[in-house]
């Protein structure tokens, strides 16, 4: 790997939305799903998207950012960053423990991994 690709991998961007007074309602007021799930950042979640009249997916992880169409979630499978439709999005199941039910993790990557 030559130095100029091991620089490109260390650099993180920086993704997150800065908010300020010139920002746009949808992002400020939670009465706004964006707004609301800005508040959510960082917590495990669950979110079911309906894809075309009646195909449901859900994708697990932790909540990285929210936009004023999208969020990025952190998958639990494999460490990556998923970009998702804030528009498909159809339910939202938000972990108040830090942990995605009471599955034990090796009974998890068995369930995650039949949904795919």
């Amino acid at each position: 790997m030559s130095e100029q690709e091991k620089t490109n991998n260390n650099k993180r961007e920086n993704r997150n939305v800065q908010i300020d007074e010139n920002s746009p309602e949808i992002l400020t007021n939670s009465i706004y799903t964006p707004a609301f799930l800005r508040e959510q950042i960082g917590k495990l979640m669950r979110i079911e998207f309906l894809i075309g009249t009646n195909n449901m997916v859900d994708r697990i992880g932790v909540l990285q950012d929210v936009g004023a169409s999208y969020i990025l979630l952190r998958s639990v499978e494999n460490d990556s960053l998923v970009y998702c439709d804030i528009y498909a999005i159809k339910f939202i199941t938000i972990s108040t423990t830090g942990f995605y039910g009471n599955m034990p993790s090796n009974n998890y990557n068995r369930y995650y991994n039949t949904m795919y």
